[in-house]
């Protein structure tokens, strides 16, 4: 075994042919600190291949080699007895036991050990427990557990149903004290955990190789955590910054902020947050004055369903922001939180250089929090607009807090200078494929513009431009509203 030196991020190897097993681990050690070889995701006879070939593989890679052969209630491959279990370990060639880093034993396999030698010395064991189901409310008493064994390391991965789990397993790796621990929530909800994990004092982080070779659900890629979230360069003090929706996965908001982190040299990251209950994860994670964790969250996006029931938490809105009735963007400035509106600024920038607003026909589909950003800077700009959506009765209340008029969607004819989609229908991993209006009602319509920015191309821009219309996508407002969001969360341009 090598020198100890500090380990980063750990890359799973998930293949389930010998083949592409053994030629994945030199891939990932090329790019990652170290490698878990998950044996137990291989057949008997892949198996045996593999442990044939494997010295000659791992003979010479940089990165620490993890060894893991989990059972299936523990996120394994296949089912395994705690007699298999042992019977592998206890039968790996001396050379392998000699080469690998680390052990990955489960609780009661390093249980059975009790006042025996193990396969391998307790100091190259992590000793682990993984729940896909839940978080538990005490994971205190399984850190206990298993910090009580001889084992150097302790790893507790839980399903995270919500992102406020995250809190308890922040507090796993603050108790830790010098034992070394990974405490991960898995699920878009446990993302936190993943990215700013070791920069609390957590042993290691995993992410996949590539799409699709995730070990857990919610493993971002070797190339996220190194490039996009620079989990390398975090620390304790960096600013959090992030984007609170339902769902929030398809958002490209992170690869703005944090590219833009980057090019200016700003200690900061900028995550997703997934939040199911708003009320609980202000308390909890983001109002000072409440929240059960020290981290240096400074700043949030807040997107679809959130933008006007977070008004409810603030302790102050702008302006803007209260004229429009909905807010995106929340600035901690000491105890407070402040929010701020720049969907309009954002929607208007990209669409001045297209079209003359004033005076200009705009038919706006929607009447959520997005819709009424655009109202807003469609009436300061002068145009005449008229809204459009499922619920006539709601959209003619929005039309009327801003002087213009509503009608329900079957009422939309397409004749309008500028056609603007305001709902998230034909978003990924939404509605996909879906078209807010129908293709027949585009005709007349000057310009189509969809905020909806991914896809980039959605199927109401492709309507729009096989009726003839020019076409707008939201990219560019994402872009515009997120500059001006840097601007606030920083002071900076």
């Amino acid at each position: 075994m090598r020198n100890e030196e500090k380990v980063m991020i750990c890359v799973p190897v998930t293949e389930a042919g010998a083949e592409e097993f053994l030629a994945a681990i030199g891939r990932a050690a090329v790019e990652a600190d170290a490698v878990e070889l998950r044996f137990d995701l291989l057949d008997e006879g892949e198996l045996r291949r593999v442990l044939d070939e494997l010295p000659g593989v791992i003979d010479g890679l940089d990165a620490k080699i993890i060894f893991t052969f989990r059972p299936g209630e523990q996120g394994g491959g296949r089912d395994l007895t705690l007699t298999e279990r042992r019977r592998f370990w206890e039968s790996l060639a001396p050379e392998l036991r000699a080469r690998l880093d680390y052990a990955d034993l489960e609780a009661d396999l390093v249980e059975s050990y009790a006042g025996q030698a193990p396969p391998v010395s307790w100091e190259r064991v992590i000793c682990s427990e993984h729940d896909f189901l839940h978080t538990p409310a005490d994971p205190g008493a399984i850190y206990d557990r298993l910090s009580a064994t001889p084992a150097r390391v302790v790893k507790i991965a839980t399903r995270a149903e919500k992102i406020t789990d995250c809190v308890r397993l922040f507090d796993l790796m603050d108790r830790a004290g010098n034992r070394p621990v990974i405490a991960l929530g898995m699920g878009m909800a446990g993302m936190a955990t993943r990215v700013l994990g070791v920069s609390r004092g957590a042993f290691l982080t995993f992410a996949a190789l590539a799409p699709g070779a995730e070990s857990a659900p919610g493993q971002p890629t070797i190339e996220e955590m190194r490039d996009l979230y620079r989990v390398g360069e975090l620390s304790r003090e960096s600013e959090i910054y992030g984007v609170i929706g339902y769902p929030v996965g398809h958002s490209r908001s992170p690869m703005i902020h944090n590219s833009a982190f980057r090019a200016a040299g700003r200690d900061a990251v900028y995550l997703p947050f997934e939040v199911a209950d708003l009320g609980e994860f202000i308390k909890l994670m983001v109002n000072p004055r409440t929240r059960g964790m020290e981290w240096n969250l400074r700043g949030l996006s807040v997107t679809i369903p959130h933008k006007t029931a977070i008004r409810d938490y603030l302790d102050r809105v702008d302006e803007a922001a209260d004229c429009i009735g909905a807010v995106n963007t929340v600035v901690i400035e000491g105890d407070e939180l402040v929010g701020y509106n720049t969907d309009a600024i954002g929607a208007m920038r990209p669409l001045e250089g297209l079209v003359e607003l004033k005076g200009a026909d705009a038919a706006v589909i929607g009447a959520g929090g997005a819709a009424r950003a655009v109202v807003y800077g469609l009436s300061e700009r002068g145009a005449r607009v008229r809204v459009y959506a499922r619920d006539a009765a709601r959209a003619a209340s929005l039309a009327a807090e801003f002087g213009c008029s509503g009608a329900g969607i079957g009422e939309f004819d397409g004749r309008a200078d500028v056609v603007i989609n305001c709902t998230p229908v034909g978003m990924k991993g939404h509605s996909e494929g879906g078209s807010p209006v129908a293709v027949e009602k585009l005709s007349g319509a000057g310009l189509v513009y969809d905020l909806v920015y991914n896809p980039e191309e959605t199927e109401l821009l492709k309507q729009a431009r096989a009726c003839g219309c020019r076409t707008l996508g939201g990219l560019p407002m994402l872009e515009a509203q997120a500059a001006e969001q840097y601007r606030l969360w920083t002071g900076e341009r």
